[in-house]
């Protein structure tokens, strides 16, 4: 006996399918007591429904299919732009080559920044860089990504067949070839052939180019911004001035050491390179006063002027310049060894730039108390200052360079043997003092040494409340670099002070100081440059970094008797005089015969290497 059929409920045929649901839930329920559609809601009309689709709701197959960007995983569905900001972060670029692994759409967005700037830090990866740029069918154009190419680390055996591979690279901006001294003209011109993207180019060191690459550099580089031939002394002076007339948009300009350019290839760039920021002639020694006179008056935004060893450069070169204009973005200008510069040069400078930051007259033994106080017009812009082996200086202009540029961090009175103790103690007031160079000023005593550390306990700062209440603040020594070397009268006790009152210090020079010359301190000084004589090891007494910390500590757990802190001799008298100290920013390499930067070593040498002053560039 068949079962009584069951009653089915009515086919609610008003109510369409809907492929995808809405987030909320679909609103419209086949529920009698549903709420009616409200009056701007979308009809079914709108709502893109499929005309095929059966009465009770059943999707077609074209409905049923899942989209492709569906089964793409959520990191797949970002925007390549996004991909391309969360790469971008990476730094290993071994993590950029895994990403490259991940997807064909990771790769595509990745492959631009591993290729950007190619590690060629050894050779082996040289090698796979070049394997991977020859292939005659690479799945993406490698040989365009490539930006930025530096081989400087491998120089030692670098050679013209070393960038044979590299001569597709027609897109890089940064080429940085220093000292590779294999390269020759075939090498490097075969590099510059075509890249008529390039921005910078640093062949620095590579001393076998000669002027065919640097006609290749005026074809083809017309974009060039900085150009490094610092040692390449076999360009010849026509081919840079081609280089000046092509490359109109140079900002950037070292020509250190090259001996043999002319007065009319840097006039050519003075004229035709209205752009440059930064010009270094470091021991262009055919160099005169014109295309000093030129660089000045043509830069338009000149800020960095190096002319150190330029011997020919006299007054001239500034006093020629009209008194109409001043050149208010020149910042730093180093006139080291021109020797025949006078106060009437410096006092020129001054008017006509008068936002100098950084000056060094090292070696321009002419100068005297005149040109101290015409750089004290400077004022607070003056934050660095070199006057080593100036000699006629004395304490009345170093006081009023001090009253008038409160804000000096690094000063270098090196061999200035007029400066007594009134001078550092003027120094010693300076808030912002860092370094300070009194090599061979032997007539300063423990006073001066007293004043440097001493100078913030004397002249504390003061604030005041919201409320009006007066603060007193004791603030920490600024002092990192101190130089002392072959000031002779210095005893351990002012040293002692110095150290513990400089907690900041990290360089402290103090060779041919005879209470120095001890053997319980040579495990804290600085190993002597190699090049040194027998008696200049004698003597060496220089302590950086960790050996400040340890001379310190050593000195402290001295008894007075072998040495240590003996307050019985402290009597330095506490002066309240309104006191300024000036500091250095290089210190001078008094005994090394190498040219040394602000920054990185120092050497203190015997009356014999005098003349080896640190060179004081700026960082």
């Amino acid at each position: 006996m068949r079962a009584p059929v069951p009653i089915m409920a009515p086919l609610e045929t008003e109510t369409s399918y809907r492929g995808t649901p809405d987030a909320e839930g679909d609103s419209q329920s086949s529920s009698s007591n549903s709420p009616a559609r409200a009056d701007y809601e979308e009809s079914d009309f709108y709502a893109g429904n499929n005309d095929s689709q059966s009465s009770i709701g059943v999707p077609t197959f074209q409905d049923m299919a899942v989209s492709e960007e569906s089964c793409l995983a959520a990191s797949n569905r970002l925007p390549a732009e996004v991909l391309i900001g969360i790469f971008s972060k990476l730094s290993s670029p071994q993590d950029l080559l895994n990403c490259m692994r991940v997807s064909k759409r990771w790769a595509r967005n990745s492959v631009d920044l591993l290729w950007h700037r190619p590690a060629c830090v050894t050779w082996n990866k040289h090698s796979s860089i070049c394997s991977t740029l020859i292939k005659t069918h690479p799945y993406f154009a490698y040989r365009d990504f490539i930006k930025r190419l530096n081989l400087a680390q491998l120089s030692d055996s670098c050679s013209d067949g070393s960038v044979l591979a590299l001569q597709y690279c027609n897109r890089i901006e940064r080429l940085t070839l220093t000292n590779c001294n294999g390269l020759t003209d075939s090498g490097v011109s075969g590099l510059l052939d075509g890249s008529n993207h390039l921005l910078a180019l640093d062949i620095s060191g590579v001393t076998e180019v000669t002027e065919i690459s640097m006609y290749a550099l005026a074809d083809n580089c017309h974009r060039l911004q900085g150009l490094n031939i610092s040692g390449c002394t076999k360009i010849s002076n026509q081919s840079m001035t081609a280089v000046a007339n092509s490359c109109r948009f140079i900002k950037r300009l070292k020509l250190n050491d090259c001996e043999q350019l002319e007065d009319s290839s840097i006039i050519a760039f003075a004229e035709n390179c209205p752009n440059i920021l930064e010009i270094d002639l470091h021991s262009c020694k055919l160099i005169g006063n014109e295309p000093v006179t030129a660089l000045v008056s043509h830069g338009q935004t000149l800020r960095e002027l190096r002319l150190a060893n330029c011997e020919l450069i006299s007054d001239s070169a500034f006093l020629n310049l009209g008194n109409e204009k001043t050149f208010e973005h020149l910042r730093i200008l180093d006139l080291t060894s021109c020797a025949r510069l006078t106060d009437r040069a410096v006092e020129k400078i001054i008017a006509v730039a008068p936002r100098l930051r950084n000056l060094v007259f090292a070696k321009c033994r002419n100068l005297t108390d005149l040109s101290v106080h015409a750089i004290s017009k400077l004022g607070k812009n003056l934050h660095y200052l070199h006057l080593g082996h100036c000699g006629q200086i004395t304490d009345s202009a170093v006081t009023k360079l001090v009253q008038s540029c409160n804000r000096i961090r690094y000063i270098d009175l090196g061999c200035c043997t007029h400066l007594t103790d009134a001078s550092v103690t003027k120094l010693a007031t300076l808030p912002k003092l860092r370094r300070i160079g009194l090599v061979k000023c032997s007539a300063i005593t423990d006073q001066s040494v007293y004043a440097l550390a001493q100078s913030r306990l004397r002249y504390p700062r003061h604030y005041r409340s919201a409320d009006g209440e007066l603060f007193e603040h004791l603030a920490g020594s600024s002092l990192e670099r101190v130089h002392l070397s072959y000031c002779t009268n210095l005893t351990l006790n002012s040293i002692i002070v110095l150290l513990n009152n400089c907690q900041k210090l990290t360089h402290l020079s103090l060779t041919g100081v005879q209470a120095f010359l001890r053997p319980d301190l040579e495990p804290f000084c600085r190993e002597a440059p190699a090049e040194f004589t027998e008696h200049q090891r004698n003597v060496f007494c220089v302590f950086s970094g960790v050996g400040v910390n340890g001379l310190r500590h050593h000195l402290n757990s001295l008894e007075p008797a072998d040495g240590g802190y003996d307050p019985m001799a402290h009597s330095a008298d506490d002066d309240d005089d309104d006191q300024t100290m000036t500091g250095m920013i290089g210190a001078t390499a008094m005994m090394g015969a190498a040219v040394l930067t602000a920054d990185d070593e120092d050497a203190d040498g015997d009356e014999e290497l005098e003349d080896a002053d640190g060179d004081n560039n700026q960082t």
